[in-house]
């Protein structure tokens, strides 16, 4: 196909008709694999008359061609891409990249990751050179791009991997140094100098992240480079240019290369601040650090860190990596005596403010409380959280130097709290307060265990925290029932102050804001775990469950059903006139968060932790009502629906939840039904496609449905359970790849066989025994060579004399005996039988 012919396809591909894209779609797919395709691609995607919409089209279906078909999946599959056509794609893109708008350079990088990881070194030799010569000529920028790329790949790689990271190093940094050393000097530098040193910085990064190249050890290599981060630390970002909006602005190129900076410094502290975590070999390499550099990244890290108390700007995950370095200096002798002078400065006009409640905060509560509380309660959140990281410093510092540094700070809490209490309402610092709040409750620890605050904990509560579960402001009533929640567990000399703060608490939960219901539930779980007596709750408890599953419909968040798991637990059977109810609600919670997962596609979104959640509650509930079987049956048509679709491959990241789920329904349930037999086959179907790594989890279910269901199990063709049970159990014991620990589950589920189907089976006797004799002539393991051996004791309580008379026929009988009896008269040293220890077999879990 020619040039003018796949470009008027690809413009059909954008059309509003669908019939005319599923077209353009279908002539794409059918000439993908002819030869020259992919440069025809190419071509389009750097053609600067070609209309921009045309080439962006162009580059998504190269990258996705690209991903799905470079390299082959199976060892021995046939690459569907020529040799010739990938060495004409591999000698282009190199000069295509630097050529194309950022759009599209994004998914040829995409592609470059894709044959780098695939083909280098191996198949693409040429390619270091290629970085060389270019870091040399006219095209830096597209050899950094490129090297970025390729550095990558050996980030996150072991040891034995990372050989050519060497020579990576060896070849390209002496280059980078000269263009580093060139970017530092120029006086009025451009957005462009700043792309091109967070590249250098982002190599570097790669090439330092889990080990230390060889070559950075010679000190004036290492020198030069330092000269040049410490450079670029100290220097003013430029002030013209930078974007008014926030969110521009910390996205802006040289807060950027300002963040690079301070990430490489913090790694190498991390790496090289503490002598003691040090080998021979890198020990006099970590002194030098710490005596050349450690204390000057100090000196820069406070004096960026004045920027915020003078008001002006340094985004959030700046302060919070530069405080995450002072957190890690406060326990180094030589470090802490270079932060003392500034300590108070830094701790109550930098840290503290930091820790109170700020425009930001009401802008976001204001607008978007969802987000608010997202943000509040999400573990990535805290990485880029200059408060999380303030919140860390204070803990850590009153932690490690407590002497000098706790009556310190609490004396200025005090003291906070003073003001508040003597201004006049509309004058009162609220933020202030927030903050003080935020300080008793991250300290909790400490102050639990240390006089004379210890004692003045309950006072402290009554005077400064319960008074704000009342107050006009939003956030200092959520603050009030967290800090509540972080004391909830101290010993009350007055119960009724404990009471008074469990209804506090309650009453949160029909707050008219939500960040104030969800603190409540935070603190409630503390409170339910702390209540000696359960009166307290007992009565309250269907208002209680009422307005979860209200909240429960507002938002997913994992707190929320661990509170409910928490009340769950304590009060065990007494939640029977409810369970039907938690588990709908629980169910419908379940499927709110999968949808969520599954539209967002984010692996750390809070509706997957929080779908997990759910059905670890709906376990809960099962067992806390387990000696009630009848329940069991009007539960189940709520659960099938998930058990169903969550044993096939949508439920990878649930599917230990949901056996424990299918265990507890076939254990405690009165039968059976022949709905909860319809799972059998997909947990068939999953163990032989992907779910080997837990087989040990369904053998509990698999366990139950012949135990508890023998009839059903013998007697039932369509399907035929027997048969797809041998299917998978002799399809694992032969199979040659797995290991002995991989496979005990399957001579187990032969002994719940021949245990209780007594007489029923004889057609099985021999076909089991064929493959556990001919798994024990290649066990490793003794445990695996005694389950064995139970499996031949096991048939012989069957039927010893078909047994017996099938040995002889496999002609292992003398052998089988013999080993069996020398496995019983081994001992250890201590004289305790080695073998053929007696286990607890539990069929739940």
């Amino acid at each position: 196909m020619d040039l003018p012919s796949l470009a008027l396809i690809l413009q059909a591909a954008l059309s509003p008709n669908p019939d005319e894209r599923k077209a353009a779609e279908q002539s794409l797919n059918q000439f993908q694999y002819t030869p020259q395709h992919l440069m025809r691609l190419l071509q389009i995607i750097v053609d600067n008359n070609c209309d921009m919409a045309v080439r962006q089209v162009a580059s998504i279906h190269f990258k996705n061609f690209i991903a799905k078909n470079w390299a082959p999946h199976e060892p021995d599959e046939q690459s569907k891409i020529s040799q010739s056509d990938k060495d004409a794609v591999r000698d282009h893109i190199l000069m295509f990249v630097v050529q194309v708008p950022p759009l599209l350079r994004v998914q040829l990088g995409e592609c470059l990751k894709t044959i780098i990881h695939a083909d280098y070194p191996e198949q693409w030799p040429r390619l270091l050179d290629w970085i060389k010569h270019n870091l040399q000529d006219q095209q830096v920028y597209g050899a950094l791009f490129v090297l970025r790329i390729l550095s990558r790949k050996y980030e996150f790689k072991s040891d034995e991997e990372r050989t050519p990271v060497y020579r990576i190093v060896e070849e390209t940094f002496p280059h980078l140094l000269n263009i580093f050393n060139r970017l530092v000097q120029i006086a009025n530098p451009s957005l462009e100098v700043a792309d091109l040193i967070k590249l250098i910085c982002k190599i570097f990064w790669s090439s330092i992240y889990l080990e230390i190249p060889k070559q950075l050890f010679d000190p004036n290599v290492f020198n030069a480079w330092m000269i040049l981060f410490l450079n670029v630390l100290e220097r003013p970002v430029p002030v013209e240019g930078q974007p008014v909006d926030p969110e521009l602005r910390k996205s802006w190129g040289w807060w950027k290369v300002k963040k690079w900076t301070v990430h490489i410094l913090n790694r190498l502290y991390t790496r090289f601040g503490d002598l003691k975590l040090q080998n021979q070999e890198n020990r006099a390499f970590a002194q030098m650090f710490q005596k050349n550099y450690a204390g000057k990244i100090l000196e820069c890290h406070l004096n960026l860190l004045n920027v915020v108390r003078l008001g002006g700007y340094l985004p959030d995950r700046v302060t919070n990596l530069i405080l995450q370095y002072l957190s890690n200096s406060i326990s180094k002798n030589s470090m802490y005596n270079l932060l003392q002078p500034r300590l108070d400065v830094l701790l109550f006009e930098i840290v503290f403010p930091l820790m109170c409640f700020n425009d930001n905060d009401q802008k976001l509560w204001d607008e978007d409380p969802h987000e608010y509380v997202r943000k509040g309660y999400d573990i990535i959140e805290d990485l880029y959280s200059p408060r999380t990281a303030s919140m860390d410093f204070v803990s850590e510092l009153v932690r490690k130097r407590g002497k000098e540094n706790l009556q310190k700070f609490i004396q200025f809490i005090v003291e906070i709290f003073k003001r508040y209490d003597e201004a006049p309402v509309g004058y009162k610092p609220y933020r202030q307060k927030d903050g003080a709040l935020l300080a008793i409750g991250a300290l909790c620890d400490k102050l639990k265990q240390t006089e004379p605050y210890k004692s003045e904990l309950e006072r402290m509560l009554v005077q400064h925290v319960f008074p704000e579960f009342s107050s006009p402001v939003g956030h200092l009533r959520a603050k009030a029932a967290w800090v509540a929640g972080q004391y909830a567990h101290i010993n009350f000399s007055d119960q009724n102050n404990f009471r008074k703060a469990l209804h506090s608490v309650v009453s949160g939960l029909r707050d008219t804001e939500l960040p104030v219901r969800i603190d409540s539930v935070f603190a409630l779980r503390s409170f339910v775990e702390a209540c000696k007596d359960l009166n307290e709750i007992r009565p309250i408890l269907p208002q209680l469950l009422d307005e979860f599953f209200k909240l429960m419909n507002e938002v997913e968040n994992e707190d929320l059903v661990f509170t409910l798991e928490t009340i769950v637990d304590k009060f065990g059977e007494e939640m029977a006139p409810y369970a039907l109810g938690l588990c709908q609600n629980l169910a419908a919670a379940f499927w709110r968060c999968m949808n969520t997962a599954e539209a967002d596609d984010e692996a750390d979104d809070p509706g997957a932790l929080a779908a997990v959640g759910c059905l670890r509650a709906i376990s809960t509930i099962l067992e806390s009502v387990s000696r009630l079987p009848h329940l069991f049956v009007q539960i189940e048509p709520t659960l099938l629906p998930i058990m169903r679709r969550m044993l096939t491959t949508d439920g990878q990241e649930v599917f230990e939840e949901v056996l424990e789920i299918v265990s507890y329904m076939t254990f405690f349930a009165p039968s059976i039904s022949l709905d909860m037999w319809s799972l059998w086959p997909l947990m068939m179907e999953a163990l032989a496609d992907w779910a080997i790594d837990f087989f040990s989890n369904i053998l509990v279910p698999l366990d139950n449905y012949i135990s508890r269901g023998t009839a059903h199990f013998l007697t039932c063709k369509e399907p035929d359970y027997q048969q797809s049970l041998w299917t998978m159990i002799s399809s694992i014991m032969a199979d040659r790849n797995l290991e002995d620990s991989d496979i005990e589950p399957a001579p187990k589920l032969i002994e719940v066989v021949f245990q209780n189907c007594k007489g029923q089976v004889d057609q099985w006797v021999e076909p089991y025994l064929r493959i556990t004799v001919e798994r024990l002539h290649r066990a490793e393991k003794s445990y695996l060579k005694c389950l064995l051996i139970q499996v031949i004791a096991d048939a012989l309580y069957y039927n010893a004399a078909l047994t017996l008379s099938i040995l002889q026929k496999l002609g292992v009988a003398t052998e089988i005996f013999n080993l069996w009896f020398q496995m019983l008269q081994q001992v250890k040293r201590s004289g305790a039988r080695a073998n053929f220890k007696r286990s607890c077999k539990g069929r739940r879990s």
